[in-house]
């Protein structure tokens, strides 16, 4: 019986009667296979709040459900979807919704006509609760499709406007314009309320056909002289209200035999803007507003093709943050998250850069030098590298926060889009390999091996997660200058490798600090260095100290003295006889929790020093504020003192501040007699370097300088 009827309702698809005439007949044959008391056709006011009755049939026997001016939010329907309800499974709600309209159960769809709800389709029955199977579900939801296929047909052919009076009223209750116009778009013979009373819509309508019409006028006629009578629809944008409009065209035959033009205008202003926040979140970071990954290598595409078809250069910045996770850890996400939004802001202020510049996620940054901004790429460069070069200012306190910087060139170094990322990052890590607060160019002569590089990193993990074993510590000798005695060491570690073989910190330092391994590195070492000191203070070396640099990521955990104090406990080392070095860019960032984190440690017993002097920004004012034992002078200002001399007065400067505030000056990288007696007429006390001895493992060391008096060939 299902197939007899659906063929009866399909049949009326081509069916010219009224739009009425042939739904009534089509619920007459729901109402025959479906058993159900009633079925309607319900109209959605114009103002979209009030449902009634557009079209009903009621069974044999049955009276008509009165359903007219019920308020849309208290009818019994769904927002996109069929809705069934019956007295006996239904809320409270419905339930009193239901015995209102003196019905047990309902089942209704929505008609759509011109993507809005204009009307629904809908079953009830007044003696039974129904209790639909899949295909009888099914068999409504095809039924108003059907109806719904006859109502838009019926609204894009000027018959539906000579048909039923309440279909006119359909039209007007349609969410979208519609505007008929003779075949000129002088003359208007039929416009609904949304075109006739908004006046952007009516605007936007008149223009567009118009704009069609002149379209048309110019254009080359088909040989076939047959026009299309329907076409694609257009997105138009109205300045004045500043909303968007599809705009539909249909050429049709008006009820007197000439030929009209339909137009339909839909507002889609909303869905723009969802485009256009969907494209803004999948081309642009969060947090920065800078482009991200996705939209870097889709440019770096287009650009690399541009650059090779007109043999032109550009180039590829790969920037990463040095020791941001410093800051991050040690003042909070919302520090490090304020940090890459000046960041950002700052490559976006150099010129050239604007809607070049990309994160790339975490602390890395992207810039693309395009082709015509190539020939000043040094400039470039250059002001990259001021802008890190300066303090960053976070909530009223400076903080120093530099990077490295890899460079690829393309086409040069490659013109495939991955390729040159991946240089670009080589180079960078070449660069933070070599100190940091630098930048390379990728040279590939130099034949970086990333292969090479994932193994140093996962032998490291390994190594890290198996009780760091294979790292050891060895010790150099710090020389009292007048005695020349070896008065002390500092603790350096080296990695012996089971799989890469011996390595010095500058192969696996700045990886460890990448990755993120050097707190558990650090702490073995100034473990080791406790231990040994112990041993050798019981052996009757009681004022022999040795010096333990602990990173800045150490220090910048929440429980840094905790854990220091724990480690002097467990080894049972006098702390006044360790010495911890913090480094110059430690100490400039945020004063205050320095001086709390400083003033913790010095609290459990080991002395202060301040390690790499001169490299940073400090001013003497900061050195004046912290409670330092001990400077140290960067070897940078030893290599060329005996005939620099801004050097020579720098490190008296230091010397002479040195006696004022009560610390000691120990000076690092001597290596030769004259640096030596120069230092030592100066004033220095202590020196440190290849010139008295290099760093030696613990036994040769205890052999070769424990509390000896050290020649001058040593």
């Amino acid at each position: 019986m299902k197939d007899e009827v659906m063929t009866n309702i399909v049949s009326l698809l081509e069916s010219d009667e009224t739009f009425a005439e042939i739904v009534e007949k089509i619920l007459r044959e729901a109402e025959r296979y479906l058993c159900t008391s009633h079925a309607a056709v319900l109209q959605v006011s114009t103002d979209g709040k009030l449902i009634n009755t557009v079209i009903s049939y009621a069974g044999e026997g049955e009276l008509p459900l009165k359903i007219n001016n019920i308020p849309k939010s208290k009818f019994l329907i769904g927002s996109d979807e069929l809705k069934c309800c019956a007295t006996g499974r239904c809320s409270e709600e419905e339930k009193y919704a239901l015995e209102a309209f003196g019905v047990r159960s309902s089942v209704v769809v929505p008609i759509f006509i011109n993507d809005s709800c204009a009307m629904y389709f809908a079953v009830f029955d007044v003696r039974n609760e129904l209790c639909f199977d899949k295909v009888r579900m099914q068999f409504i939801r095809d039924v108003s499709r059907i109806i719904q296929s006859i109502a838009q047909k019926k609204v894009t052919n000027n018959s539906l406007l000579s048909s039923y009076e309440v279909l006119r009223d359909i039209l007007s209750s349609i969410g979208s314009g519609i505007m008929v116009f003779d075949k000129h778009g002088d003359e208007i013979y039929f416009e609904n309320d949304v075109a006739r009373k908004t006046d952007e819509v009516r605007r936007t309508i008149q223009k567009c056909v118009k704009e069609r019409v002149i379209r048309q006028d110019n254009a080359k006629k088909p040989e076939n002289d047959e026009e299309t009578e329907t076409e694609r629809p257009i997105e138009h944008y109205d300045p004045e209200s500043g909303l968007w409009f599809e705009i539909k065209f249909s050429d049709l035959t008006w009820i007197d035999g000439s030929a009209v033009i339909v137009c339909t205008a839909v507002d889609i202003t909303q869905k723009k803007k969802n485009q256009q926040k969907i494209e803004y979140q999948a081309n642009n970071d969060f947090l920065t507003g800078l482009y991200n990954r996705m939209k870097c290598e889709l440019d770096l595409r287009n650009i690399i093709r541009d650059a090779v078809c007109s043999n032109q250069k550009g180039a590829l910045m790969f920037i990463d943050l040095d020791d941001f996770k410093h800051i991050n850890d040690g003042l909070g996400h919302q520090y490090g998250d304020l940090l890459l939004q000046q960041i950002a802001a700052g490559l976006q202020g150099i010129p050239g850069l604007r809607g070049h510049c990309y994160r790339m996620g975490g602390d890395e940054f992207v810039v693309i030098v395009k082709p015509e901004q190539f020939i000043g790429i040094s400039k470039i460069i250059k002001n990259v590298v001021a802008l890190f070069n300066r303090p960053w200012y976070l909530r009223g306190t400076e903080y120093f926060c530099t990077m490295s910087m890899g460079v690829a060139t393309f086409p040069d170094n490659s013109d495939d889009v991955h390729e040159i990322v991946k240089m670009a990052d080589m180079a960078m890590y070449d660069a933070k390999r070599s100190g940091k607060n630098r930048y390379n160019f990728y040279d590939g002569s130099k034949n970086h091996n990333t292969v090479q590089r994932l193994d140093i990193e996962n032998n490291m993990r390994q190594a890290v997660a198996s009780q760091i074993h294979e790292f050891v510590v060895f010790y150099q000798p710090v020389v009292d200058t007048v005695t020349k005695k070896c008065m002390s060491c500092e603790a350096l570690v080296r990695w012996d490798s089971k799989a890469l073989g011996f390595m010095g910190p500058g192969d696996f330092i700045p990886l460890a600090e990448y990755l993120g391994l050097i707190t558990d590195i650090g702490d073995y070492v100034l473990e080791e260095a406790c231990r040994q000191c112990k041993i050798w203070n019981d052996k009757g070396y009681k004022d022999f100290h040795i010096n333990v640099n602990l990173s800045v990521v150490q220090l910048l955990q929440q429980n840094v003295v905790e854990n220091v104090g724990r480690i002097l406990s467990r080894t049972g080392v006098n702390p006044r006889n360790i010495v911890l070095e913090i480094t110059e860019s430690f100490a400039i960032n945020d004063m205050e929790r320095v001086l709390k984190i400083i003033s913790g440690l010095k609290a459990l017993g080991p002395r202060i020093a301040l390690d790499d002097f001169g490299t940073g920004y400090s001013s003497l004012n900061y050195i004046k504020q912290l409670p330092l034992n001990i400077i140290k002078v960067d070897k940078t200002f030893i290599d060329d003192i005996v005939e620099d001399e801004y050097a020579q007065a720098f490190v008296k400067l230091i010397v002479d501040l040195s006696k004022t505030i009560g610390t000691q000056i120990v000076v690092e990288g001597i290596e030769d007699i004259e640096q030596y007696n120069l230092l030592k007429k100066i004033g220095v006390n202590y020196i440190q370097g290849y010139y008295f001895g290099k760093p030696v493992p613990a036994n040769q060391f205890e052999f070769e300088y424990l509390g000896k008096v050290l020649n001058d060939n040593k």
